[in-house]
């Protein structure tokens, strides 16, 4: 009988693992990713876009796609092609993969049988025809090969920052010399046709990416949600005496917990000497009383990242030099939300900011101020990256436009720096914070740090390990 109850089960879980493979669908409706692929067919209309997936991972990490693939197909099998076509007007998917592989990862059999139904794109063959299919509509005549010169954007990556990196690291090193993937196919492409021009899409697709449709912006509303909830958390269960890492590994531990599929980026935690150090991610310091805690962390929800910083005591209780920069930031930032509109510019914001602060009586000389306003809080892009694609706002703000307001100010001479930072989107009379809920107010963290957070209530029951 236990035999037979093993094969009930084993069978009942294969059953389950199939019938989730299968059922696995596309973020959003097939209709968005056609929309998209659209957009940029009306901006090449001279030739066709190639963009790659990315590549099977290399190590014990879970595969993620690159967002630009990602953004114009919905698609996660890896060696991927997308070809989106200016000229015919349609798109061709190029993929190879198993059944049994597919089941794997989670990617839907309805996909891997019929990519046509299951995408909306037009056309798909096997990766193995990519280079005859591309060979023959250059032959007949498309003059122009469009594809992305920046690295592909990975989880946790922005292509520009890649690039910087990758620039230095690799492609000018004389001991490396090697070129980036985009690179070296943008030189084949050249070597084996001639005829044929190649041109850089990225800032294209930086455009298309930078306005983010009602779609988008439910999922970065989720996204939201479960930040500002973990970050909630952390707050809470802050005291001197706590390390670092355990406040980063509460906030991975709510994250994972409310759905989020991964971190936006690294948590970022800076205290004492590592204030200046704006993305210091090491949490190697154990607090203590006195100090003042910056955290900036945001998760991941399906391929759309939030950026949220909070500041606040490690005791829970604010000194007076504490408590007058941080309500100057506070006050920076309630201010440039008041202003954020379409038709305004960063620029405009950050005089109007400056303006506002005077006539409610500020002293805009003292040290606070002059650090910190800056370009009306407009830090940058938010979206599939947490430095989304495009940089930072240039020009009127646009509905749909979400970026980063992030106010900050840091004294080293002091071990002391507060930043603020909510996402917020550009409505079509405003803008709406994304990342709403988190305590602001002085009184308001001061209440909430009175509270037990996970780590005391644990700990109160024996339960968490020493």
């Amino acid at each position: 009988m236990r035999r037979r109850a093993r094969v009930i089960l084993f069978v009942s879980l294969a059953i389950l693992v199939l019938s989730l493979a299968a059922n696995a669908e596309l973020l959003f409706d097939k209709s968005e990713y056609a929309g998209r692929r659209k957009s940029l067919m009306e901006r090449i209309p001279d030739g066709l876009a190639v963009i790659f997936g990315a590549q099977h991972v290399t190590g014990y990490t879970e595969y993620f796609q690159n967002n630009d693939f990602m953004y114009f197909s919905g698609v996660e099998i890896p060696n991927s092609v997308l070809i989106i076509d200016g000229v015919n007007k349609d798109s061709v998917l190029f993929f190879t993969i198993s059944e049994r592989e597919a089941q794997g990862e989670n990617i839907s059999l309805d996909l891997v049988r019929n990519a046509q139904q299951y995408t909306g794109i037009e056309r798909y063959y096997s990766a193995s025809d990519f280079s005859g299919y591309l060979a023959r509509r250059i032959h007949e005549g498309v003059g122009t090969v469009y594809t992305s010169f920046l690295p592909e954007e990975l989880m946790r990556e922005s292509s520009e920052e890649k690039m910087w990196v990758l620039r230095e690291d690799m492609i000018r090193n004389e001991w490396d010399g090697r070129l980036t993937r985009e690179l070296q196919f943008i030189k084949l492409l050249r070597e084996r046709f001639p005829q044929a021009e190649v041109k850089d899409c990225s800032g294209i697709v930086a455009d298309l990416r930078s306005i983010k449709s009602p779609a988008e912006v439910e999922v970065l509303r989720r996204a939201g949600r479960i930040g500002v909830k973990a970050q909630v958390e952390i707050m809470k269960a802050t005291r001197p005496g706590i390390y670092e890492y355990e406040l980063a590994a509460l906030f991975e531990y709510v994250c994972k917990k409310e759905g989020a599929q991964s971190l936006a980026y690294n948590v970022i935690m800076s205290s004492a000497e590592n204030h200046p150090f704006l993305h210091y991610y090491k949490h190697n310091r154990r607090l203590v009383d006195g100090d003042f805690l910056v955290v900036d962390a945001g998760p991941d929800v399906g391929y759309y990242a939030v950026d949220i910083t909070i500041s606040y005591p490690a005791n829970g209780v604010f000194t007076p030099r504490q408590r007058e920069i941080y309500e100057a930031c506070q006050v920076i930032e309630e201010t440039c939300l008041s202003l954020y509109r379409p038709g305004i510019t960063c620029e405009e914001v950050n005089e109007k900011v400056k303006e506002t602060l005077g006539r409610k009586g500020y002293d805009l000389s003292k040290d606070l101020f002059k650090i910190m306003i800056r370009w009306g809080g407009c830090s940058h892009y938010v979206g599939m990256a947490v430095h989304d694609a495009g940089g930072a706002p240039h020009g009127p703000l646009k509905p749909g436009m979400v970026f980063a307001c992030d106010i900050l100010a840091v004294f080293p001479k002091e071990n002391l720096g507060v930043r603020v930072e909510d996402t917020v989107l550009i409505t079509k009379d405003g803008c709406e914070n994304l990342t709403p809920g988190i305590p602001r107010k002085v009184a308001e963290i001061e209440a909430l740090m009175k509270q037990k957070g996970m780590i005391q209530i644990l700990k109160d029951q024996k339960a968490y390990l020493p």
